[in-house]
């Protein structure tokens, strides 16, 4: 039986750990990357018995270690079938005349940039085995632009264009893209958005039963076990809740 394998990025919390221990248990050996170590290591403790794990510590904005890293993995690693972007980030909530700049360099570079790199270093060996799964996790963000939102919907609708250029690109090699577009995820991001504001970030999911990682965890392996003559290509999902972007019924 041919080994499976699939990498996720940003596995060290919220919907990347979901994904990762999902595909574990789906019996993919995994790879898993993160800007820290000490998380890649908690997450290795908590795969199902057996499974194969490589680990990999890097930040996928920085170009030269994405591709000095995942151009010397094992080859015993290289047939890679599932590939995750999952690493993403959200800085501030500023009007655009007030933003900050290295917040929007941090969103670009992660969001948009590294998910292209990872991408880059991974395509060719999908494109020559002529098969691979390729999901991208985007944000309703990326489907509506929303006030104090200009940036990281920027960086979210270019995940979405790009997932779209992807498909088109890679369609005559049987290649799978999909784009996963989730709202309110009740993960870290609020608390990394309002800088470590823990009160701020807890306001964002009280009132209402918000989307779990696991949720969307579950949905990767639900696209993953299509027939291989099936693509989910757009998925957007919201919890009951919500309506658009700026619309969620909270109880009074």
């Amino acid at each position: 039986m041919e080994r499976k394998i699939a990498l996720v990025t940003g596995a060290t919390s919220g919907i990347g750990w979901s994904t990762a221990l999902t595909l574990a248990r789906m019996g993919y050996d995994l790879i898993a990357t993160g800007r820290r170590e000490k998380r890649l290591d908690e997450l290795a403790k908590a795969l199902p018995e057996g499974t194969k794990f490589l680990p990999l510590v890097f930040d996928v904005r920085n170009r030269e270690k994405v591709f000095e890293i995942l151009g010397t993995i094992p080859e015993d690693w290289e047939n890679i079938q599932v590939l995750v972007n999952n690493a993403g980030n959200a800085h501030g909530m500023d009007p655009i005349q007030t933003g900050n700049l290295d917040d929007w360099d941090a969103m670009m570079d992660i969001n948009v940039k590294g998910l292209l790199y990872v991408s880059k270093a991974i395509i060719p060996g999908m494109i020559e085995r002529k098969n691979g799964i390729i999901i991208n996790i985007g944000s309703i963000a990326g489907k509506e632009v929303y006030p104090n939102g200009n940036v990281y919907c920027g960086s979210k609708h270019a995940v979405d264009a790009l997932t779209k250029g992807m498909r088109i690109d890679l369609n005559p090699y049987g290649i799978k893209v999909i784009g996963i577009h989730p709202g309110l995820v009740e993960t870290e991001f609020s608390e990394v958005r309002f800088k470590g504001d823990t009160e701020r970030a807890e306001k964002v999911y009280q009132g209402y039963e918000p989307l779990l990682a696991d949720d969307i965890a579950e949905i990767v392996e639900f696209v993953v076990n299509r027939p291989r003559h099936v693509v989910l290509a757009d998925i957007v999902v919201l919890p009951t809740a919500q309506a658009s972007a700026t619309l969620v019924n909270k109880e009074s």
